[in-house]
């Protein structure tokens, strides 16, 4: 897992260094989902940047769309497209904002997203088309744990489990912050884990930052039984960086030079 521990600490810098440049916020929901978009894109996803299109595919829908930047990154490393296209990152004119845009802008994009609850729908249909269509694929949607406050995540999950949705995985980041305080507080998930599973899914907990682990959750399923996959993946907003660690106000904070300098030499990265 060196290599791809290392593809995460590459990215987390470039995201960084992209929110100082761009003057864009969510840091800390980025840093969050590295790993799992890492092991993801990097191990687990049947997918061809050079045919984003293949019907084919694996899918990967990033339902908390504030976490944007950090896709865009994993995007241009996966191969979608070149580093230097983000140059224009949140400029007018630009493909790049801070919410994935329509598939049609952006190649390795499978929905745009940002109104919080929108995803797992799409991810659903998406899985039931492969059924109707007689395509072999699996579709994957990663959810914030504010974003599980939804009514209409758990109207899908109940909709997923009794069509038997099996080639549908479901990862929360599970961060424990939402915009404007502890998850716990604003409305209170637990047991997380315990609701997936009366909703009638496989579910799992795991630490989000092992990939290791994470490779194992996402493998230890292998869609035979009829049920679709839940995985609760701990994680640490503003993970990788002492100063971002846990602390929400990384949830809009753009970080200055000394900070991104400071970040890049506390995650190895000289770039």
């Amino acid at each position: 897992m060196t290599e791809l521990t290392t593809t995460a600490a590459q990215l987390r810098a470039r995201i960084i260094a992209n929110s100082h440049k761009s003057a864009t916020p969510h840091l800390g929901s980025c840093l969050s989902c590295v790993d799992i978009l890492t092991a993801l894109y990097f191990s687990v996803l049947r997918i061809n940047p050079e045919q984003p299109d293949d019907p084919l595919r694996d899918r990967c829908i990033l339902s908390k769309g504030h976490g944007a930047p950090a896709l865009f990154q994993v995007l241009a490393e996966r191969g979608y497209y070149p580093h230097e296209l983000m140059d224009n990152y949140g400029e007018d004119g630009g493909v790049f904002a801070e919410h994935p845009p329509t598939p049609e802008h952006l190649p390795g994009i499978e929905a745009a997203t940002g109104s919080l609850g929108h995803g797992l729908p799409i991810g659903l249909g998406m899985a039931l088309a492969g059924r109707v269509n007689q395509h072999v694929y699996n579709v994957y949607v990663v959810l914030g744990d504010g974003e599980c406050n939804e009514g209409s995540v758990w109207e899908s999950a109940m909709m997923a489990s009794s069509q038997g949705a099996s080639n549908l995985y479901v990862i929360v980041d599970f961060n424990k912050w939402q915009a404007t305080g502890r998850s716990q507080d604003v409305l209170s998930l637990d047991p997380l884990v315990d609701k997936w599973r009366a909703f009638g899914w496989n579910a799992v907990e795991t630490d989000g930052h092992d990939i290791a682990a994470l490779l194992e959750v996402l493998n230890q399923f292998p869609s035979k039984n009829g049920k679709p996959t839940a995985i609760i993946a701990h994680t640490i907003k503003g993970k990788g960086v002492s100063f971002m660690e846990d602390d929400n106000n990384w949830h809009y904070r753009i970080p200055t030079v000394d900070e991104v300098e400071q970040a890049k030499r506390e995650l190895g990265v000289a770039e």
